[in-house]
Order: structure tokens, then C-alpha cells, then sequence
């Protein structure tokens, strides 16, 4: 019998009851990021074992804490039956030159790819969340059941949600966004942190374009649901939402795309409709 890779520690920071379930927070070494990390977990007062998961991805500037103390999100997730897996946006204390010079890269910025500039090598959030991040939940958490998720985000946490479930539609049942960067190529945000991460090859860019990618999957036919807010002020220039929907409708992939009129860019728009896209998650992890 081949030998089971060694469990990665775990150190609780905080617990909070919260519509019946748990908010825990924790701490641990990432083998794949090469520092310590924290998540938070949701843990929904439902039976001790299957209970699916959603995994939540952040914008820039967040933690693993801005979901989880303003979304709202876990009486929805209570009364479904699911639990919320809410990561931090990238590595944190490397001390890397120029990892802290602005909010849109580096800290807090780690677009949830995997760099390949050699200076920014410690930046690989796509295999965090995607590799490490559930085998850490897999041995510490019995309750959850592994195979039956799903991944939602905000802005740039939008961008990493469609990506991610793009190059991996069987390890996640559905997937939504707000706010979600889709076109990062062709927006100043994705231009700033792509030529950084991947360098100047346009090329390696497309492998995390949700707008690139979609239009080479006709293996989704789970509804994508966006909710984008009309008085969102990165609207225009950085999110890009209708090339996405053209390259839904060229794939095939449906879609609904919810343009919310006198909705920012903030928790408050999250907030405002996290109800429904976690019954719509649910159907899909609740089937089969």
C-alpha cells in the first residue's frame, strides 16, 4: 500500500456561532505558496457528514475575513445545508520587491494563476485553491464532502471563480460571479497583473481569461449566473461583462447575466443578492 501524503497542521484563530453553524478561522503552512496561509471556514448546522461545499474567491485588497464578516452569506448557506470555504487572495510576508507598492498586484492581488516569472514564483493561488486548499479541508474536515463543490466570487475573486471552473468543470458542480473581472486581457487591471505574473507572452494570458476560455468549452451546460451592478464604477473600463456574454453565445454556454440598476461595486451589491446565488448553487449540489 502506497504511503499517504503527510496531513498539513492546522491552527484554529477564531470560532463564531452564527445562524447555527460556525465560523472557523484558520492557519497553516502552504507547501504551495511557500508561507502561511489562513481560510475560513462556514460550517452549517447540517448533518455530520456530506455536507457540500462552496468555495468563495475575493477581489483585490481582501482577505479570507471580507466575505465572511460582510456578505451575509451564511443564513443562506444554514438553511441549505452548505458550507462556505472562504480563502485569503494570495501569499502574504515573502517581503518580495514591490509585492506592497499598489493594491491592483502583488499582496492581495494574486489573480488566482499561477506565475511564471520567476521573481513572483511564490504566487500560485490557481494550485492553491484548486490542489492544496481542498486536500487540506479533505484531512481535516470529515464532514465535508470534497466532491460535491462549487466556486462563486467577487471581482477579481469573479475572474478566479470563471477561470478556475472553466479548466475544471468536473471538480465543480456550477459556478457564479459579482462583479467578475471576465476579460482581463483587455482591461488595465489583468494588462498590470499579467504581464507581471506570465510576462509578455499574450498567449500564456488567455490560459486565464474567462472570456478566452469559454469560448473553447462546450462542455458547460450548467447556467453561469453573473450579477453585475449598472453603477458599478470599474464597469466600463475594467470588467468587460458583455465580451464574456458574446463568447457565451458563440460557445453555446448559457448564461444569465443580471445587470442590477443603482448597484455598486461593494459588499453592499454582494450582499444583496449572495441569497440567490447560493440557492443557486445549491440545486446543483443537492442533485446527485
Amino acid at each position: 500500500m502506497a504511503a499517504r501524503p503527510p496531513t498539513t497542521e492546522v491552527e484554529l484563530l477564531s470560532t463564531n456561532k452564527m445562524f447555527g453553524g460556525h465560523n472557523l478561522r484558520y492557519r497553516h503552512q502552504s507547501a504551495t505558496l511557500g508561507c502561511p496561509m489562513t481560510f475560513t471556514v462556514y460550517l452549517p448546522p447540517s448533518p455530520a457528514s456530506n455536507v457540500p461545499v462552496l468555495y468563495w474567491l475575493s477581489g483585490l485588497t481582501c482577505t479570507d475575513e471580507n466575505f465572511i464578516i460582510k456578505a451575509g452569506a451564511q443564513r443562506a448557506a444554514a438553511a441549505h445545508g452548505i458550507a462556505l470555504v472562504a480563502p485569503d487572495t494570495s501569499p502574504r510576508g515573502l517581503n518580495i520587491e514591490g509585492e506592497s507598492d499598489s493594491y491592483d498586484f502583488g499582496v492581495g492581488a494574486g489573480f488566482y494563476l499561477n506565475a511564471t516569472n520567476e521573481k513572483w514564483k511564490n504566487w500560485r493561488m490557481y494550485d492553491y485553491v484548486v490542489k492544496e486548499l481542498p486536500k487540506v479541508l479533505s484531512d481535516h474536515f470529515e464532514q465535508l464532502n470534497i466532491s460535491q463543490a462549487s466556486i462563486s466570487g467577487h471581482s477579481m475573486g469573479g475572474h478566479g471563480a470563471l477561470t478556475i471552473y472553466s479548466k475544471n468543470t468536473d471538480k465543480y458542480k456550477s459556478v457564479s460571479a459579482f462583479a467578475p473581472i471576465v476579460n482581463p486581457i483587455n482591461c488595465p487591471w489583468g494588462q498590470k497583473a499579467f504581464s507581471n505574473y506570465l510576462g509578455s507572452t499574450k498567449s500564456d494570458w488567455e490560459e486565464y481569461d474567462a472570456t478566452c476560455l469559454i469560448k473553447k468549452n462546450s462542455k458547460v451546460s450548467t447556467p453561469i449566473l453573473i450579477d453585475q451592478g449598472e453603477d458599478d464604477k470599474f464597469l466600463a473600463e475594467q470588467l468587460l461583462p458583455r465580451n464574456f456574454e458574446e463568447a457565451c453565445k458563440a460557445a453555446g454556454v448559457p448564461l444569465i447575466l443580471r445587470m442590477q440598476p443603482g448597484y455598486d461595486h461593494s459588499y453592499f451589491f454582494v450582499a444583496t443578492f449572495i441569497d440567490d446565488h447560493i440557492a443557486h448553487h445549491a440545486q446543483f449540489l443537492k442533485s446527485a
